[in-house]
């Protein structure tokens, strides 16, 4: 809840790629002379010489190369820069930086620039752990002269230029250039730092964020670009959010294939980026400039090599994609049970019971309130929740209250861990009144939270922990004391969000006022506008100023340690601010939006950029946080057919809204019985897509130019999503629709909730498909077998129901193959890892030719699902015509017909409803063919064989 250049070519090189090679190659030293001009006009328009339509002026004139060198055993190039002109424009220029060069991977090079004779700040390498850079010497560097044009890699290539000085990074097979700094002269100084790319003007661009994006999830040009965490509503659009990530992914179609490629920035200061379409320029507030180029080629390769550097997504326990209930207002214990057993009486899947601050004593974190949420109560209810398998979590603001009675208080005054200001704690204001903020910078401040975290836990089991308002929000600005004339919080108020201290404006720094001023708050508001004063500092002097963005990530990875520390089980942690990095610890919701059918299309957006950001472990609040003028019925009926495939899917209100719980409305227990029910049924793919994250960083929710990178009209598709490498979610955004256009990529999808309701695809078609109040399309793509069990309304029952395997071969094929995998383990564990005891984990893989069919499993470390004893029950076939005869089974290459089939049969399907490219007409042919009666140990390696035939 809250309150905001070149370089080698092949000769097959197409004409594209040849022009956009020139648009790169061009020397930069007029341009940069121009810049200069301009610069000095504006000067000395002052005194007259420049009329009153002047150019915009210039902050600097960039810097010249005055040396490289290479440090030995591949430690990189190590060169000086030296200031070409010196600018007052937002402050002095640095006279000297070091320029630091290094492919660290085959496919991941890094530029660094900072300067050569002070260390500065950058992101602490204990909260962000990677490659060190070479310490600062001031220009004491061993090494041999380095004088060649180029430094290559192995998949990329760093390029120069000596005076001015630019770099450009291309692709070593290709000379595709993906960044050059000519585009605009390099400035440095100790509050501002600018450095620009060109761009070719196709090139789809993602990332940027954390921002609402109305134009969906493709950047637009001339779009703002603000990145520093501010709470300020999500339903503010083009504006600074509750995260930090200064990365983009480019997505390029040359000669018909799509290629990818990531830049990011890291970087934790407050920054404006200006993309203009055909150029990207950073213009940052402090820190240095440090580069990390990632080579894909593919968008699942970007994700692979960026999480391998800032972190793999953390691994989720099974529980946490079941579905989630809360809202801010369940004012005591008898509510909540309500909630649980409305659930139960609709018959509509739950897991997870939250609070939001209700359970608290006077909004204190790690209180329970004595009256509406009593000890021995509470803890009969989550001994009854917890033997059904559900779970229960509560929230946690960063906030500690100012309160002498208060032992949290206590402690933490005790140790001395609170951010200060002007040498004592920084005082600010949220939902308990004064509150002062933990410092997790400070190893005490680390120390402190985990112990507070262990005594709430024995206090009351919780079974994860939601951490809110972590940017961190404040209701104040400025330096703030306690008021004398009235109490604070006033008592009784009805806006607890209004500042009741007594604050004034910090003006007298360059740290609250710096030279430039980003689009903070999307109104270029001040950098402590309602959170701490950027002149307060943490542990070691750090400033508030540069580590701001990184608050919400450092509670993020100290709640962490607490509870794997505590529980000794695999964490789950919930974190609404974030920075690069805060996937290997938490998950996301994307804050606070409202119950609109714009907020419900937004969410698709934000959703798929977490998981380009390494968190894919990401939701928004169904049916909207925020209450809104509109009648909700339909628009919950469409936002839980959509939310049920978020990989985070939680429903969460406001206190002021309407009652919103998935039974209230009986249409919408329809949908949710409807579109949860399947959710739960695909529980061991989506938990298989998290062990996959968790390996390669692989989205669980992906745009669909993920699979189709080749297919260009995907590029800026943001109303359907895929959910891992070929499931497809269609679902319905506009009020009143009872249909919805959706976009279809080459090849044959089937309808999971009908598969006679096939689409073909030839060369990728919009097909306008039924979609009733209470239906959401939701498709399988060819080549596929996807894993999937009853189901349930729990998932720790639902996941020990028998295995049905879908496999989906293209329409009426005759060749084809496909494939897919299954994870299951023990999700208590805190690690997420393929140990023998531990997890199990199946790859299943089919082939067609001609009649003849084979489906056959490869099962690693199956002593763990053996134990389980879990079953595949039947195979769903799609795709081939007719029925089955001659079934043949074998189980660890021993024949096994009779063992592991209590009945078997074949059943061919209804006839297939087609739809796609034009001509596509229904058929007479069955889509699939049952087989059905099987019982066949998960944990054994299998073959079956059977011959397609056509019955007259």
């Amino acid at each position: 809840m809250g309150a905001r250049e070149g370089g080698r070519r092949k000769t097959s090189e197409s004409k594209t790629e040849r022009s956009e090679m020139l648009s790169f190659s061009r020397s930069p030293t007029i341009s940069y002379l121009l810049w200069c001009l301009v610069l000095l006009l504006t000067l000395a328009s002052s005194n007259g010489v420049v009329a009153a339509a002047k150019p915009p002026s210039k902050a600097g004139c960039g810097y010249k190369l005055v040396s490289l060198v290479q440090l030995p055993n591949g430690g990189g190039l190590v060169g000086y820069l030296q200031v070409k002109q010196r600018t007052s424009t937002y402050g002095p220029d640095i006279p000297r930086l070091r320029l630091f060069v290094k492919h660290e991977t085959r496919d991941r090079v890094r530029v660094q620039i900072t300067d050569a004779d002070k260390q500065r700040w950058e992101v602490p390498y204990n909260l962000l752990p990677r490659d060190p850079a070479p310490p600062v010497t001031g220009g004491k560097v061993t090494g041999a002269p380095f004088t060649g044009a180029e430094y290559p890699g192995e998949e990329l290539v760093f390029t120069y230029g000596r005076d001015p000085f630019w770099f450009a990074v291309h692709r070593r097979s290709t000379g595709q250039p993906l960044f050059n700094t000519s585009a605009g002269p390099l400035v440095f100084k100790d509050q501002y730092l600018e450095a620009s790319t060109a761009l070719p003007k196709d090139a789809a661009l993602y990332g940027l964020g954390e921002s609402t994006q109305p134009g969906g999830i493709r950047l637009r040009p001339n779009d703002p670009y603000t990145i520093y965490t501010t709470d300020i509503s999500a339903i503010n659009l083009n504006t600074d959010l509750y995260g930090s990530h200064p990365v983009y992914m480019d997505l390029r179609s040359l000669g018909g294939r799509g290629v990818a490629h990531a830049v990011l920035l890291l970087n934790s200061n407050g920054m404006d980026v200006f993309y203009k379409g055909t150029s990207l320029t950073y213009k940052v507030i402090g820190g240095l400039l440090d580069f990390y180029f990632f080579a894909g080629p593919t968008p699942l390769a970007i994700v692979d090599q960026y999480t391998s550097m800032i972190g793999r997504p953390a691994p989720m326990p099974y529980w946490a994609f079941g579905f989630h209930q809360c809202r801010w207002g369940y004012k005591n214990l008898s509510v909540v049970e309500g909630v649980v057993e409305g659930y139960r009486n609709a018959q509509i899947p739950l897991d997870v019971i939250w609070n939001d601050d209700d359970h608290m004593d006077a909004a204190k974190d790690f209180t329970l309130d004595p009256v509406n949420y009593p000890r021995p109560k509470l803890l009969q209810f989550l001994d009854k929740i917890h033997a059904q398998g559900m779970k229960y979590i509560v929230l946690i603001d960063p906030g500690i209250a100012v309160n002498n009675s208060y032992g949290v208080y206590q402690r933490g005054m005790a140790r001395d861990i609170f951010i200060k200001l002007d040498g004592q704690p920084y005082l600010a204001q949220v939902w308990p009144g004064p509150v002062y903020f933990p410092d997790f910078l400070n190893p005490n401040g680390v120390s402190w939270w985990i112990d507070e975290v262990r005594r709430f836990h024995d206090l009351v089991p919780v079974d994860g922990l939601w951490i809110d308002m972590n940017e961190a929000s404040n209701f104040c600005t400025g330096k703030c004391t306690i008021p004398k004339t009235h109490q604070c919080p006033i008592p009784d108020t009805k806006t607890p969000w209004l500042c009741c201290l007594d604050c004034k404006n910090i003006t007298n720094t360059r740290w609250d006022e710096p030279p430039y001023k980003i689009n903070a708050s999307g109104q270029t508001a001040r950098l402590g506008f309602n959170t701490i004063a950027t002149s307060a500092t943490h542990y070691n002097g750090i400033l508030e100023y540069n580590a701001h963005s990184l608050y919400g990530f450092s509670q993020a990875i100290a709640t962490h340690k607490a509870l794997q520390g505590l529980q000794g089980k695999r964490p789950f942690i919930l974190t609404r601010s974030t920075f690069v990095g805060s996937g290997a610890y938490a998950a996301h919701w994307t804050g606070d939006n409202k119950g609109t059918w714009e907020n419900l299309r937004y969410s698709i957006s934000t959703m798929l950029n977490f998981g380009i950001f390494g968190m894919p472990m990401v939701g928004a609040d169904i049916c909207g946080f925020y209450p809104a003028a509109t009648e909700l019925e339909e628009l919950c009926n469409r936002w839980i057919e959509l939310g049920a495939f978020y990989p985070f899917s939680r429903d969460h209100a406001n206190f002021a809204s309407p009652r919103q719980e998935l039974y209230i409305w009986e249409s919408v227990a329809k949908s949710a019985r409807n579109a949860l029910g399947m959710r739960y049924k695909l529980l061991p793919y989506l938990y298989t897509l998290n062990y996959q994250a968790h390996l390669t960083g692989a989205p669980v929710a992906r745009p669909v130019f993920f699979s189709f990178p080749d297919f260009t009209p995907c590029y800026g598709l943001s109303t359907q999503f895929l959910l891992g490498a070929s499931v497809m979610v269609s679902p319905v955004l506009e009020q009143g629709a009872t249909s919805v256009t959706a976009m279809f990529p080459p090849g044959t999808w089937y309808n999971l909730f009908d598969t006679t309701k096939v689409v073909v695809s030839k060369g990728g078609v919009s097909v306008a498909l039924d979609a009733p109040l209470n239906e959401v399309n939701v498709h399988v793509y060819q080549n596929t077998i996807l894993p999937m069990q009853r189901g349930g309304v729990i998932s720790k029952d639902a996941r020990a129901t028998p295995f049905t395997l879908v496999v989906a071969f293209p329409y009426g094929a005759t060749q084809a193959d496909a494939e897919g995998a299954v994870y299951v383990d023990d999700d208590e564990r805190p690690e997420m890892v393929l140990a023998d005891g531990q997890a199990t984990y199946v790859r299943f893989h089919a082939s067609v030719r001609g009649k003849a069919v084979t489906v056959r499993s490869e099962v690693q470390m199956a002593s763990y699902v053996l134990h389980k004893g879990l079953v595949i029950e039947k195979l769903s076939v799609l795709g081939l015509e007719g029925t089955g005869k001659n079934l043949a089974v074998q189980v660890d290459g021993t024949d096994a017909t009779a063992v592991a089939t209590s009945s078997p049969y074949f059943t061919a399907g209804a006839n297939a409803k087609l739809q796609g490219e034009e001509g596509v007409e229904d058929s007479k042919k069955s889509v699939m063919v049952e087989v059905g009666g099987l019982a066949l140990p998960l944990g054994k390696s299998f073959t079956m064989t059977w011959t397609m035939q056509i019955e007259s």
